[in-house]
């Protein structure tokens, strides 16, 4: 009979949860409400969880925002979430949950989704770059993710992209430049549109109808973004990088990313090798899959 898991992913308005087994399925799936106020209210959420599946389960598996050393349970920041900061997180859950817990940050949680059975299957090394509110994402080497001294390694969103000397504000880091809504609102300037009626779906519908400001902003923003792959790509000499978030759904974002990034390559005078750019393969359930997966490896070792 297969092992079950309880796999949270814990967001910053919600937290989604699943009863999976190994094999990538879905028992059960769910949604509640994130605690926005007090760890202590956070673990009674989470124990609550836990109280319904304690006898089916293994374990349980989270991802979760925040710097986080998957290795010792413990979360140095808690992302949106503050009052996780400087925590022993799963320490503290166990008090209330007496099972195995392991905990990963939610971007490292999609590029190990990506690893185990996705677009980074057939790799060795990679980079994942999630397009959401800020550019989350997440480095790959040997399969495996790499962290950094502080588990700040793939914090993309702190990239600058100015290198000149107007640094008062924070507009030009790559989280402002390449996020989501940055696009959506370069639309709606090119559009003379209110903000709050542009959101992705209507980007994608001006752009899919060949708008031609809606094309350009598009382009714009994807080279924008291909400067900052080649860059990364120069760094780590990667094999392919791959593009998550919900954006990321839309074929034409991909098809422009590549043919940015390829303009780029052709202007270095230079033979230098080229990265192939693709989609990730799965995307609302990125992280849930990601964290079982860090719990099989942990529970491994």
């Amino acid at each position: 009979m297969d092992n079950k898991y309880l796999v949270l992913d814990i967001g910053g308005t919600s937290i989604k949860y699943a009863l999976m087994i190994e094999e990538i399925e879905f028992l059960e799936k769910g949604k509640i409400a994130t605690p926005q106020d007090s760890i202590e209210n956070f673990v009674n959420v989470i124990g609550n969880l836990y109280d319904k599946y304690k006898d089916d389960i293994e374990g349980m598996a989270i991802s979760m925002p925040g710097l986080i050393d998957s290795k010792n349970g413990y979360a140095k920041t808690g992302g949106w979430l503050r009052y996780n900061d400087d925590k022993h997180v799963v320490k503290i859950l166990q008090e209330r949950c007496p099972t195995k817990i392991t905990i990963q940050n939610d971007a490292k949680s999609a590029a190990l989704a990506e690893v185990w059975k996705g677009s980074l299957k057939e790799y060795n090394d990679g980079i994942v770059v999630v397009l959401g509110t800020g550019v989350g994402g997440a480095i790959v080497k040997d399969r495996k993710i790499l962290n950094g001294k502080h588990f700040f390694a793939g914090e993309f969103s702190y990239i600058w992209t100015d290198t000149t000397f107007a640094i008062d504000g924070t507009d030009n880091m790559w989280g402002y430049v390449n996020g989501a809504a940055a696009l959506n609102g370069a639309v709606a300037m090119a559009k003379n549109l209110p903000k709050e009626e542009v959101d992705g779906f209507k980007v994608f519908e001006l752009v899919n109808s060949r708008d031609k400001a809606a094309i350009d902003v598009l382009d714009k923003f994807t080279y924008q973004l291909a400067v900052q792959l080649y860059n990364l790509h120069c760094v780590l000499d990667t094999e392919v990088i791959a593009i998550g978030g919900g954006i990321s759904e839309q074929d034409i974002l991909i098809e422009y990313i590549q043919k940015n990034i390829e303009k780029i390559f052709d202007k270095v005078p230079f033979d230098i090798p080229r990265v192939k750019v693709v989609r990730c393969k799965f995307r609302n359930d990125a992280n849930l899959i990601g964290a079982l997966y860090n719990y099989l490896r942990i529970e491994e070792k």
